[in-house]
């Protein structure tokens, strides 16, 4: 058995090299058979893409499908299969949104509504779970079957057909071969060409398990293809599973979509409070290199120093006179007194200058009794344009002078200008002269 065997593959290989390298034509089937077995391997090819491609639908994700399968692999290899579980993205979704809707606070309106979006995500992947379960049940599960046994079948009576026509085509070829050799012997045995050692009984079985290989690939194929009755049965499962996900998804989302319009007219219903920033003056931050001041009105309430430590006076404020105090008498003029001149950054009884230095009649202005009126009434610059919305508001616009009148609170002021009084944010002006 075993050398009939060996002897066969020799067959089979020897017709196989002659048909494609001596352009020996072996025996050809017919056109409808021919067609069969195009349309067989369009079938065998579809089943095997459709199962893929619908786990690719299902599961759209490459790098948790990768993931899914190296933990299934790991779980045979360690005698512990665990059934990996495919992340939906909609319960990913879910989570975070619920996630941060409690960090936020669910008092928050907000906030709510992300809690409200992240459960009918978490429902949607619930549900999308279940198709998972349908599709492996109903429409995978079929088609794996009929790729590892149907086709699988037809597949194997199909390789043995060539394998017997080529073992039948090779007998043939070697007996025909023998019995039109010019050469051959007179001699011949019952039954045998001269030269050849094929037996007409070899050709006869070579022959009839040919034939019965042709007769099961057809029907295997005939069976395969034959079949639209169940195949379009399964698509139409395919699409039942598909439309109940859709309209429970869509009665989840519509649920969630009124809810969510409930909550932004909730929202729009809510008063709306006016929010004032703080300023550093208002959070207590202090300046210690100025004294302790705000560090908000340092540049409007400190004066401005020389080198000396004496208030630098602007020209507009220079007093045009000599001030007169009481008991005392003018100071002289460096032109008509002999007495030496003094430092105008030094008041009378400081520090001399050289008795070449031109001296200054004016005193400190600290300490001057000539002030200018504007320096004495407390006023602010406006730093931006206020519109007034509520009676009682006064309006100015960018760079407005305005006389303060009394603070009211931590926030607003109340001044005059151009004639009119009236109440106005402090963050909107810089105190040049501040309230008493």
């Amino acid at each position: 058995m075993a050398f009939a065997g060996l002897k066969k593959q020799i067959n089979k290989a020897n017709q196989f090299m002659n048909e494609k390298i001596g352009g020996v034509e072996g025996t050809k089937l017919d056109d409808d058979f021919v067609e069969m077995e195009r349309k067989t391997d369009i079938m065998c090819e579809l089943v095997e893409d459709l199962q893929l491609k619908i786990k690719e639908f299902l599961h759209p994700n490459p790098a948790s499908r990768a993931k899914m399968s190296a933990v299934k692999g790991i779980g045979k290899l360690s005698g512990q299969a665990k059934a990996a579980t495919y992340p939906q993205p909609e319960g990913v979704l879910g989570e975070t949104l619920i996630t941060f809707g409690k960090k936020i606070g669910e008092e928050n309106l907000y906030a709510q509504s992300l809690v409200e979006t992240g459960e009918s995500m978490k429902q949607i992947a619930d549900i999308k779970y279940n198709l998972d379960d349908n599709m492996k049940m109903n429409v995978i599960e079929p088609l794996h079957q009929l790729s590892t046994k149907d086709i699988k079948e037809v597949q194997h009576h199909r390789k043995k057909l060539q394998g017997r026509r080529l073992d039948f085509d090779c007998k043939k070829r070697k007996k025909d071969k023998a019995l039109y050799t010019p050469s051959s012997s007179p001699a011949r045995s019952p039954g045998r060409g001269a030269g050849s050692h094929v037996s007409e009984e070899e050709i006869k079985l070579a022959e009839d398990k040919f034939a019965e290989s042709l007769h099961l690939a057809q029907m295997g194929m005939h069976n395969l293809l034959d079949n639209d009755v169940e195949q379009i049965s399964q698509l139409a499962t395919f699409a039942e599973n598909l439309l109940d996900y859709h309209r429970q998804c869509t009665e989840i989302l519509e649920a969630l979509a009124g809810t969510l319009h409930d909550k932004k007219n909730e929202a729009a219903s809510l008063p709306r409070s006016e929010f004032v920033p703080k300023t550093l003056s208002d959070l207590g931050v202090i300046d210690s290199l100025n004294g302790g001041l705000p560090t908000t009105n340092i540049t409007a309430t400190t004066p401005q120093r020389s080198p000396y430590g004496s208030p630098a006076r602007s020209p507009a404020h220079t007093p045009t006179h000599t001030p007169q105090y009481p008991g005392s008498s003018p100071l002289p003029s460096p032109m008509s007194s002999g007495q030496p001149n003094w430092d105008p950054l030094f008041p009378p009884g400081g520090p001399p200058r050289s008795t070449n230095d031109a001296a200054s009649p004016l005193p400190s202005p600290m300490k001057s009794p000539a002030r200018s009126p504007m320096m004495q009434t407390p006023s602010a610059q406006a730093l931006y344009d206020f519109e007034p919305e509520n009676p009682g508001e006064l309006g100015f616009s960018e760079g407005d002078t305005i006389t303060l009148t009394q603070r009211i609170d931590e926030n607003w002021f109340e001044g005059t200008l151009n004639g009119k009084s009236g109440l106005f944010p402090v963050s909107y002006v810089n105190v040049v002269v501040p309230l008493p």
